[in-house]
């Protein structure tokens, strides 16, 4: 262990067999663990016989408590950041330690795992090259129905995490405002009762009071590319790039680039123009 180091630590979701050798050792040997609630990290440490001192580190004190832990940090104590489940930050405490103990000049270590952000897009069967993570959408019917409508045109794929309590009218908000986007339902992964649901929002949404226990993670594709039309005088435009000398790969790479085309479609066309 490196003194004065905050070691961000990710643990399990669920299955506790998802934990690393590092976050382990760290835990184990680290001079103090913050925790998101004391209890049920204790249960953790006890399961693997670890008996490093806890603190706790929740939303309401975050702000208030990471002064004093960072005093910690200065002394030369290293400590381990950790959440109920998966990475501290993600929709969990830990911003406000991180951001002051880096404005502190402590060193800041990530000691990474699950998270139930990538677990969700590995198995959603949606595109996962880009994607959007949301956290939670407002609780109240109204600002949730516009934050929806503010990413509707968004066309990376969506994350969100929802309250079980409320996945049943997120799924029909989702529906009205996204219509027959695929979407995924993760409910308590990599638990006993982990539940993967696929299809459309309003395949979805109809079955939405099965999902309403446990943790739930939604992952909703993005909005369809609107086609591009090629400008009129395209030809025209291919035609100069020939004088210029440029060669047909070159011409369908620079036109497909500038008008977000089909490189393989300019191409073709090129080709027939001859």
């Amino acid at each position: 262990m490196k003194p004065g180091t905050l070691y961000v630590v990710a643990t399990p979701l669920g299955n506790l067999e998802d934990i690393t050798q590092r976050a382990l050792r760290v835990l184990r040997e680290a001079a103090l663990i913050a925790a998101e609630d004391t209890r049920h990290t204790g249960r953790l440490l006890q399961h693997f016989g670890i008996a490093t001192p806890l603190t706790s580190y929740y939303d309401d004190v975050e702000a208030r408590r990471a002064p004093a832990l960072v005093r910690e940090l200065l002394a030369g104590r290293s400590i381990a950041l950790v959440s109920d489940a998966g990475t501290p930050g993600i929709s969990d405490p830990g911003f406000h330690l991180v951001r002051a103990a880096i404005d502190a000049g402590v060193p800041v270590e990530p000691v990474p795992g699950p998270s139930a952000v990538a677990a969700a897009l590995s198995v959603s069967g949606l595109p996962t090259d880009r994607f959007v993570f949301e956290g939670f959408l407002p609780a109240k019917a109204g600002r949730r129905r516009q934050r929806l409508e503010e990413l509707r045109r968004e066309e990376r794929t969506l994350v969100f995490y929802e309250a079980p309590h409320r996945i049943a009218a997120t799924l029909a908000d989702l529906r009205d405002v996204f219509a027959e986007r695929a979407a995924c339902v993760l409910r308590e992964v990599t638990k006993m009762h982990e539940t993967i649901a696929r299809g459309s929002l309003a395949e979805l949404a109809e079955r939405g009071e099965q999902f309403a226990r446990g943790e739930v993670t939604l992952v909703v594709g993005g909005a369809p590319r609107a086609p591009v039309e090629p400008p009129a005088d395209l030809d025209a435009e291919i035609e100069e790039l020939r004088r210029e000398g440029l060669h047909t790969r070159e011409i369908a790479d620079r036109l497909a680039t500038k008008y977000e085309l089909s490189r393989h479609e300019v191409y073709q066309r090129i080709v027939r123009g001859r």
